[in-house]
């Protein structure tokens, strides 16, 4: 059994810190968007809708998510009105999802909420120590995804 290397034993800490970081945001996430009937995994789709219309495999695949979860999810949204399915002149079978006005009063009370809970959870921190935190993470993401996808 091999051992793991110093970086192997930081990635594994690292990793199992970036698990319990992800509980604690879908948890306050959760917060966020219940008093808009909400989840932290409704609100990730209604942002990723929120610039413009997308397909849900759009969707799922700059979320990283399965398309079946992402379906459910906006089947949910669609039913509670916050989006609606619009034809794709691009693709007659891969509809788009785009947000409805309750979905849009939605994105808008969010926006300013999640800023005011982005700024008090930056308190304390650089920008730079922030961005080096974001360069790591990303290069990371790309690692994987490159591991997963490895060229022919």
């Amino acid at each position: 059994m091999p051992e793991l290397t110093a970086e192997g034993a930081a990635f594994t800490d690292l990793l199992l810190e970036v698990f319990r970081l992800n509980g604690r945001l879908l948890d306050a996430g959760d917060r966020l968007t219940r008093p808009l009937g909400l989840s932290s995994a409704r609100w990730q789709v209604l942002g990723m809708v929120e610039h413009g219309p997308v397909t849900v495999a759009q969707i799922s695949r700059v979320m990283g998510l399965a398309r079946q979860s992402v379906q459910q999810l906006t089947d949910a949204l669609e039913r509670d009105g916050f989006l609606a399915y619009v034809d794709n002149p691009g693709h007659r079978r891969a509809r788009l999802v785009q947000l409805t006005a309750k979905g849009e009063a939605a994105a808008a009370h969010l926006i300013p909420a999640q800023a005011e809970w982005a700024n008090r959870m930056g308190e304390g921190q650089t920008s730079e120590t922030l961005q080096a935190a974001l360069t790591t993470l990303r290069a990371l993401r790309e690692r994987l995804e490159q591991d997963a996808n490895p060229a022919p």
